[in-house]
């Protein structure tokens, strides 16, 4: 298992439960990246309590990882990720979980991190239907989802963002060496 960071962008509904897996399977140090605050709304679905409504979700965040494995090392950058600042946002990681709501903002993520870094994505997260989800990959990117279903058109429910996420997960563990899932490749 290596050291180096695994950046976070975004972390709603699939950073922040990616995020709560890898900390649950001994995954570290992270670096959390995300310009909003907890709301009410994200509370179905996001790794966040009623309580921090209001609050950061670096901060939020990092508070609840911290709950899980009090020795994990965890850097909050509170920013919104932008062609600018990208690249030096995530140097030091060598994977990156992509967990932002805007085609465009998936866009600008998958081309400016072609540094050999591992990306891992999600396409088509909304709506309840299981059936569809499945792993895509291009190049050193990875993308999870049933490539379809849009957050603008679907309502967003935990168990399809969570499966997805968990999907998420699998591929960071095996690129982490900790599986040997050969349909992972």
């Amino acid at each position: 298992m290596t050291n180096a960071k695994i950046g976070i962008a975004g972390v709603g509904g699939i950073g922040s439960n990616v995020a709560a897996n890898l900390v649950r399977s001994g995954i570290g140090p992270l670096k959390i990246v995300d310009f909003d605050r907890v709301d009410g709304s994200n509370l179905n679905r996001q790794y966040y309590f009623a309580d921090q409504i209001g609050q950061l979700k670096t901060e939020a965040l990092a508070h609840n990882l911290h709950r899980i494995r009090p020795d994990l090392r965890i850097e909050t950058v509170t920013a919104r990720i932008d062609a600018g600042n990208c690249p030096a946002i995530f140097a030091d990681c060598d994977l990156i979980v992509e967990g932002f709501d805007r085609p465009t903002d998936k866009k600008m993520l998958a081309e400016l991190l072609g540094m050999g870094q591992i990306m891992v994505s999600a396409c088509g997260i909304a709506g309840s239907d299981l059936a569809a989800v499945r792993t895509r990959r291009l190049g050193s990117c990875f993308i999870v989802g049933d490539f379809a279903t849009d957050c603008a058109k679907e309502p967003l429910f935990a168990h399809k963002v969570g499966t997805i996420a968990n999907h998420m997960s699998a591929i960071i563990l095996h690129h982490r060496g900790m599986t040997h899932d050969a349909s992972i490749r």
